[in-house]
């Protein structure tokens, strides 16, 4: 990993530092300080615990990439509606 320019940042009254474009798309940080007393944060993007299976699941995880990778470089196969095959009503 290559590290970026650095910026000086100047605390508010309040002891409080804005992170502006740099926090665009983070919803938390883990925050660790090093043995030379420097502040280290390390983004983190929370998921909906209704999703948490996928990542525990590597197996399913692995074939989710694979997908994905596979659409990017245009490999689809249109395989119609699977409407008849669900319980739920279409919404769109």
């Amino acid at each position: 990993m290559t590290a970026k320019a650095s910026k000086i940042v100047r605390p508010d009254a309040k002891g409080r530092i804005t992170l502006g474009n740099m926090a665009r798309g983070v919803s938390s940080y883990l925050l660790t300080t090093d043995k030379h007393h420097r502040i280290i944060l390390e983004p983190r993007v929370e998921i909906p615990a209704n999703e948490k299976w996928l990542y525990n699941n590597k197996t399913a995880l692995n074939q989710v990439k694979r997908g994905l990778k596979q659409s990017a470089q245009g490999e689809l196969k249109n395989k119609g509606n699977f409407a008849k095959f669900t319980d739920e009503e279409d919404t769109d």
